[in-house]
């Protein structure tokens, strides 16, 4: 155990005892045993990390009569411990398409193929569970597997799930009781119904889950998402399987998403996966691991695609997506510092070298000057002058930023250990609307932080007021296992407290994002077309460059770049709306034409504006 351990932690993967043990008491009963599994693990490792051929990567030897030889004899043919620190020592390069990888040797090519059953995928949770989902579908697709919508007809049902807060994990746990009854009710003319759960609550909850739960056929955490086709496969010989282990270099880059929504006008794109801050409250580094970054090339791959689908908008997805750092280009890792916003520090040893953000943020919005460009979730701390001034001066980078502060107490966050004061964060609001005027802003709060009195929530309540956000996001706080504040710190606001606090903060939040939206009022609005409101089917709705959705009625308009040409708008069009009302959520208003993202702004001038009244 100890020497698997140790090859673990020389792959990248962290926490790996108790994950190890935990996967061998799921492959217990395998015809093959325990260290067979452990070693096609270890193997498949080799080779992802490796770069090298198969032939490299010895798979396990078998008899010309389809016997296996016993492990002894194939572990002696197996790549060895030093073979293990060599490749991980020297960077190699991954060949430009993955081979097809050998089944472990308890499992057929065959049994690792979907042969057409169909998944239902449900997914809970942020942007990076939508794109987590994209990610997994294009691994099962490749494997055989067909995608289905109804539920009824579904063969395997994954849940990609959020472990953020408690009522999130409620909400599955509710929705694994209502799957009970529909697996229990499965016809045995057909295939047994297989439910996994993937991504964060698999990661923090394990054990709890096959225990509880035993329905529940199998877990991927979210870097295992490449071992669904054996998980599914040990799942079908009627046992539980899991993998749960955390990576320190996983990113999917060789991975393309598969759009879920073929009428989609957007499409997030990843570009770093975990987090390291540690802020006292946050499960995340628990359950998506150490912050780990996309090479550039890769990403810049996933756009251009998306570019030619004729998709017009992509959001740049990281739970620190500010902190991005590609390290794989070996010339670009000099010892220049990172550069963090005035005020701001760090809960780790400041890193060095390596391509940054901005760069990556000036080489995405190069591929394609009619695609929008946004990016979520930064952190306060990583905005230096150069990705503000970049934010400002090209047209398809929206002027919107997501700063959560979570709080306007700087004792509470100091608690929160999110490493800035309330004076800083203030001031860098300042330096932000300095830099790109008109910015729309949108932050995150937590109402009853640990220890937080009644001034510090009015201190949360003034920053509502002073900042007047155009859009937010505020939640109850939730304590989860794991987190600093679970060791060291006491949920000791009362439950009732938080809530009332929390709509107080709503209420304000609401009152001051009206009055935002409403300076809106008489401008003529960029908006990217996304389809049919849902509250009226004469009214699309859109998203302006801010991100706040935009109806207006569906009618004929001009086309800018064909004169006298009337069209209706589609989704992926670009149309100008003069906006007429405003509230805390959406804007209203009437279109004006259509026309690009490059022209736009010929015809948002006061001039122009003056002849449309």
């Amino acid at each position: 155990m100890l020497v698997m351990s140790i090859i673990l932690a020389d792959f990248g993967l962290f926490s790996a005892m108790q994950p190890l043990q935990h996967v061998l008491r799921a492959q217990g009963s395998l015809r093959q045993g325990t260290l067979a599994s452990v070693s096609w693990l270890l193997l498949r490792n080799c080779r992802a990390h490796s770069g090298l051929p198969s032939t490299a990567c010895p798979s396990p030897e078998r008899q010309e009569d389809g016997v296996p030889k016993d492990f002894s004899s194939r572990l002696a043919t197996g790549p060895t411990f030093q073979h293990f620190l060599r490749s991980a020592s020297t960077p190699q390069e991954k060949p430009s398409s993955p081979e097809v990888e050998d089944p472990p040797p308890y499992l057929t090519v065959d049994e690792l193929l979907g042969r057409q059953r169909k998944v239902y995928l449900e997914t809970y949770g942020c942007q990076m569970n939508v794109n987590d989902t994209e990610i997994a579908w294009s691994i099962l697709q490749k494997s055989g597997y067909l995608r289905t919508s109804n539920l009824q007809e579904a063969d395997v049902i994954l849940l990609v799930t959020c472990s953020i807060r408690e009522k999130a994990e409620q909400t599955i746990w509710n929705r694994l009781h209502q799957l009970k009854a529909l697996k229990t009710k499965r016809s045995h003319s057909r295939v047994p119904l297989r439910i996994g759960i993937l991504g964060c609550m698999a990661e923090r909850l394990k054990e709890e889950i096959l225990n509880r739960e035993k329905m529940v056929d199998l877990l991927a955490g979210p870097d295992a998402y490449r071992d669904l086709p054996r998980l599914l496969a040990l799942a079908e010989s009627g046992q539980q399987a899991a993998n749960v282990l955390l990576s320190l270099d996983e990113t999917y880059a060789d991975v393309m998403p598969v759009q879920t929504s073929r009428s989609a006008t957007s499409a997030f794109v990843s570009i770093m996966r975990g987090c390291d801050n540690m802020c006292s409250y946050c499960i995340v580094p628990f359950t998506r691991g150490r912050e780990r970054s996309r090479p550039v090339a890769s990403i810049l791959e996933e756009v251009r695609k998306l570019s030619g689908q004729g998709l017009k908008e992509v959001t740049l997805l990281g739970q620190n997506v500010n902190s991005f750092r590609d390290n794989s280009e070996v010339q670009f890792n000099n010892a220049v510092p990172t550069s963090l916003s005035r005020g701001f520090t760090t809960n780790y040893k400041t890193k060095q070298g390596g391509l940054r953000f901005a760069h990556l943020l000036d080489q995405v919005s190069r591929v394609d000057p009619e695609m929008r460009i946004r990016f979520t979730s930064p952190h306060p701390k990583d905005f230096p002058d150069e990705v503000l001034q970049l934010i400002h001066e090209r047209d398809n980078i929206c002027k919107q930023i997501h700063l959560p502060a979570q709080s306007g107490s700087s004792r509470v966050l100091e608690a929160m250990h999110r490493g800035y004061s309330r004076e800083a964060y203030v001031e860098l609001i300042h330096h932000i609307r300095e830099s790109i005027p008109g910015v729309s802003l949108s932050s995150d709060f937590i109402a009853g932080f640990c220890g937080e009195t009644e001034e510090d929530h009015l201190q949360t309540v003034s920053l509502l007021r002073e900042v007047q956000y155009n859009m937010g996001f505020l939640f109850a706080y939730s304590m989860r296992q794991k987190t600093r504040a679970y060791h060291r710190l006491q949920d000791d606001v009362p439950g009732e407290v938080k809530i009332r606090r929390l709509e107080e903060l709503i209420t304000v939040f609401r009152e001051e994002a009206t009055t935002a939206n409403k300076t809106s009022v008489g401008s003529a609005q960029l908006v990217l077309v996304e389809g049919l409101s849902k509250r009226s089917a004469t009214d699309l709705c859109g998203r302006n460059d801010g991100n706040l959705k935009v109806i207006f009625p569906d009618t004929e308009m001009e086309d800018v770049s064909n004169p006298g040409l009337r069209v209706r708008a589609q989704p992926g069009d670009y149309v100008l709306v003069k906006i007429t009302s405003a509230s805390s959520q959406s804007l209203k208003g009437h279109v004006l034409c259509r026309t690009t993202l490059k022209d736009s702004s010929a015809y948002c001038s006061p001039g122009w504006m003056a002849t449309q009244s």
